[in-house]
């Protein structure tokens, strides 16, 4: 699907400044908005929605389909009347630059016993009974996170034998028995949707889409696995037979162990990709548009012994290819989707890309230092594509160019010509100019931060995934540069 040509930012809505651990979707995720539409952006790009786990990477949730608690807005409960201002005193509040998770998760599970309290008796309990009627995926993920909690945060392999293989009389019991906290999870579930609707609504009244993420691959200790076994490659005791990585790469020479399970492909076929199907259904009626992670993987997947050490003893296995996207289409028609086709692709990936008619990446921070012919300079880019400055995975601007070396920095200087003195908006402007319908770059861009800013380093294990704005968003002079810049190269639809 072609997009007009646009530009937008990329901030993942726990970065989000407020009073609490965590970014979380309520006034200063409007106010952010109400900068891109001053900036002359027209598209939010945000990581995956979902409930986070252990080592808090939005890659690795819970749920394919549920969206992160830590995400909902205590100040949004105190409008619909289900909290007071009193309870937010109970609250953690934000002690440092960094999301606390820790304290995020501990402020997420008040909430989650304040609304369950609270919510059966109020007005909007109607809502939250339809809420549930009308969602297919929630009953399993809430008793999935009702029983796991039971069990003291244990992975679903790990628990009794007739819980881990969901036997009826065991399932029956353990809905007698959690059904508190089950209706818990399911509230909270419910208000994540009710803000997320609000603010995308929001977004959309100010000419904003959102651009969502899909990850190929789901966690292990997740709902989806537990409930769908045969869908993935376990062995009888529900042990994966092989997990999923990439090769040596860019980002690390012994590749990168995701340790997620690998689908089986054929039993995904067999009915007509239906998990899939209804996965991209629920994420296109949440997002505008979907950046499929992985995009190599659904051509070839790196295959990792279990006993591995690290990605370098994987190999490569066939993926479902053109199958799974021609039955998506049936469902869904013309499919708003973005290829994310970097690291070990070949021609297979590019032709089912274009035969899809699916935009693909250009990384500028991958374009130099190789010569004329690498793909990721402008003069090679296509405009069914997507440009960016940096990725999530990638440092900042700033902080990529204090890495290069000197024969990488004269090539850049060479291809930029005379700069700002800021080479991170060297690069968003060379962005801007590109024919690619769409440029994107990082917020940490747009503010020049360095390395002390970046988001994720692939394949180096925790501790990412923290950083976050300061209490002041982007202020107007910034919006007014990035708008005129927009406008310069005409990235501004009319509508704004």
């Amino acid at each position: 699907m072609r997009f007009p040509r646009s530009s937008g930012l990329l901030l993942h809505p726990s970065s989000l400044p407020g009073p609490f651990a965590c970014g979380d979707l309520g006034p200063a995720a409007e106010a952010f908005v109400d900068f891109l539409a001053a900036a002359g952006q027209s598209l939010w790009q945000v990581l995956p929605l979902g409930p986070t786990g252990f080592g808090d990477s939005p890659y690795q949730c819970f749920s394919a389909f549920a969206g992160n608690p830590l995400l909902v807005s205590p100040q949004r409960l105190v409008e619909d009347g289900l909290l007071t201002s009193n309870d937010l005193a109970r609250l953690p509040a934000r002690q440092s630059a960094a999301i606390d998770y820790g304290a995020a998760a501990a402020g997420a599970a008040l909430l989650t016993g304040m609304l369950a309290e609270r919510l059966p008796t109020h007005a909007l309990a109607g809502e939250f009974e339809a809420y549930r009627a009308r969602t297919p995926w929630l009953s399993d993920f809430a008793r999935f996170m009702a029983i796991r909690e039971a069990h003291d945060g244990a992975r679903w392999c790990d628990w009794p034998a007739p819980l881990r293989t969901r036997k009826p009389a065991a399932m029956l019991e353990a809905a007698r028995t959690l059904a508190p906290r089950v209706r818990a999870h399911e509230a909270m579930q419910w208000a994540f949707a009710r803000q997320w609707t609000r603010l995308r609504t929001y977004a959309h009244a100010r000419g904003v889409a959102i651009l969502g993420d899909a990850p190929i691959f789901v966690a292990y200790d997740s709902a989806d696995v537990w409930a769908h076994r045969e869908l993935f490659a376990l062995d009888n005791t529900g042990q994966p037979t092989a997990v999923a990585g990439v090769p040596p790469d860019y980002f690390s020479e012994t590749g990168q162990l995701w340790g997620n399970p690998l689908y089986r492909w054929d039993a995904h076929a067999a009915d007509g990709f239906a998990w899939w199907r209804a996965r991209l259904a629920a994420l296109t009626a949440v997002v505008d548009r979907v950046r499929l992670d992985h995009f190599i993987g659904f051509v070839r997947h790196w295959e990792v012994p279990t006993t591995a050490p690290d990605a370098r003893s994987g190999r490569w296995q066939p993926g479902p290819g053109e199958a799974l996207f021609r039955a998506i289409e049936r469902e869904l028609g013309a499919l708003p989707l973005v290829a994310e086709d970097l690291g070990e692709t070949n021609a297979e990936v590019a032709a089912l890309r274009d035969r899809l008619g699916l935009p693909g990446m250009r990384v500028l921070q991958f374009a130099f230092g190789s010569g004329a012919t690498n793909l990721f300079l402008p003069h090679h880019h296509v405009p069914n594509s997507v440009v960016y400055t940096g990725t999530h995975d990638n440092d900042t601007t700033h902080g990529w160019w204090a890495g290069l070396d000197e024969r990488e920095r004269h090539s850049a200087r060479e291809y930029l010509g005379p700069g700002s003195g800021d080479i991170a908006w060297d690069l968003i402007r060379l962005g801007m100019a590109s024919v690619a319908d769409t440029f994107v770059a990082p917020v940490q861009d747009v503010l020049s931060l360095g390395s002390e800013a970046r988001l994720n380093l692939p394949g180096s294990g925790s501790g990412h995934w923290a950083w976050r704005l300061d209490d002041s968003l982007p202020h107007a002079p910034l919006a007014e540069r990035l708008r005129s810049l927009t406008a310069t190269y005409d990235r501004i639809p009319p509508r704004q």
